[in-house]
């Protein structure tokens, strides 16, 4: 069986590359375009890892990273932060909110392949 991975970010297009990019690594994704999506789409399925934007209209990265956390069947589930946000302030307020890993745009697909190897076992 394999492991599903949900996408969070505003750019389809980046969404995208990012799931082109996990299916061929042999997991399942599903996508949302912001925080608020992505909550709707946290409905009891398992997810194994949440790849999430920090810039996004209705609900920002943080605040979709805190909500997960408040919930009993998703607080556990490893968040890895896909950015622009390089500043190290940005990264302490994702780190606090729960994030394990923080990847910066542009990125390449085995840099963000790698930290998704380290936090979920395929």
């Amino acid at each position: 069986m394999s492991k599903t991975i949900l996408i969070v970010d505003d750019s389809a297009s980046l969404r995208q590359v990012v799931s082109i990019a996990l299916k061929g690594a042999g997991y399942t994704t599903i996508e949302a375009s912001d925080g608020r999506d992505a909550l709707t789409k946290l409905n009891g399925e398992r997810i194994h890892l949440i790849i999430s934007d920090v810039n996004m209209p209705n609900m920002d990265g943080i605040t979709f990273l805190k909500e997960v956390k408040k919930l009993p069947n998703y607080k556990f589930t490893p968040v890895i932060m896909l950015t622009t946000e390089s500043q190290e302030a940005k990264k302490a307020e994702g780190q606090a909110a729960g994030a394990k890993a923080w990847v910066v745009k542009p990125f390449q697909p085995q840099q963000m392949l790698a930290a998704v190897g380290k936090l979920i076992m395929p």
